[in-house]
């Protein structure tokens, strides 16, 4: 009898939180309760002055450093309708990306308006992210201005870029934990920043992240080793990644050529993503990218 009577508290309680939700839905920007899935979205928000409006974010969303007092909703791809409901939102900007997909179909549902972010997750596709974010938040002038300014920082570090002659090969590992490094190839983010810094992907031999075996690793020589930052301390740091068996043996591991970038600033694609380009090129470029201007 007692597991009923809280079967159906709960059940009325989501049917409140529905309702709520759908009350509360309101036209495009005009939204001043808005949860973000997505560290790129919420920071292109806070770059066109809507912090004050966001009230909670997923796990991605890292930067700015104000983004940490607000709520958080877990995984971009590991949504809980009613989690969220409970945060009684009236916009909800996701990524193309999240999910899961009955999550998004609830929130919908339950008259929560949702704005997706368009497919395109590419490094050109930026400026049209940023136009999308601002049409969402009513804030068109200021998106305009700021993809303008962002398709000009990129033609720039790709001009200098473009002066080095230099064209290390690349490996970025995403991860350690299981053993196998699981490497990213072709059609990864990863590898359309190593080919804007001026490098070359040492796993183009495959696409997406795959595990990658020492043999594979040796045959790749990479001149370099790319990992973010987080991952970079989860396996005890650079110097121990470039101690690995698979590792040590490459012309990275011989040399000690390790890089390591903060995730986000490296692979979210956002307002930030001239500056992680040119990041990384000085990285991997050394003197010559200061020559260059980088």
């Amino acid at each position: 009898m007692r597991q009923h009577t809280e079967k159906l508290l709960v059940a009325a309680f989501t049917v409140f939180l529905l309702c709520v939700a759908a009350i509360t839905t309101v036209a495009a920007g005009e939204a001043k309760r808005i949860v973000v899935a997505g560290g790129d979205l919420t920071e292109i928000a806070y770059a066109l002055g809507a912090g004050d409006r966001i009230i909670a974010v997923d796990s991605t969303s890292n930067y700015p450093a104000e983004v940490s007092e607000k709520e958080q909703i877990g995984y971009v791809r590991r949504l809980s309708a009613e989690g969220i409901l409970a945060l009684t939102p009236d916009l909800m900007l996701i990524a193309h990306d999240a999910g899961p997909d009955t999550a998004v179909s609830q929130l919908k549902g339950a008259g929560v308006r949702i704005a997706k972010a368009p497919s395109d997750d590419t490094i050109d596709a930026i400026p049209d992210k940023i136009r999308f974010v601002g049409t969402e938040l009513g804030a068109e002038a200021d998106a305009t201005a700021l993809a303008g300014e962002v398709k000009t920082a990129l033609a720039d570090v790709a001009a200098r870029v473009a002066t080095l002659k230099s064209n290390p090969k690349v490996l970025f590992l995403l991860s350690l934990d299981r053993g196998t490094p699981l490497a990213g190839g072709t059609g990864t983010s990863a590898h359309q920043m190593i080919a804007r810094a001026g490098g070359i992907n040492a796993a183009a031999g495959f696409e997406g992240y795959k595990p990658m075996s020492r043999e594979a690793i040796l045959d790749a020589a990479p001149d370099i080793i790319l990992m973010m930052q987080q991952h970079a301390e989860r396996a005890g740091g650079l110097e121990a990644v470039l101690a690995r068996p698979e590792i040590k043996l490459t012309p990275a591991g011989e040399t000690g050529d390790a890089v390591a970038i903060e995730g986000m600033l490296l692979l979210g694609f956002g307002p930030r993503t001239p500056q992680a380009i040119a990041e990384l090129a000085r990285a991997i470029h050394k003197d010559a990218a200061k020559q260059a201007g980088l």
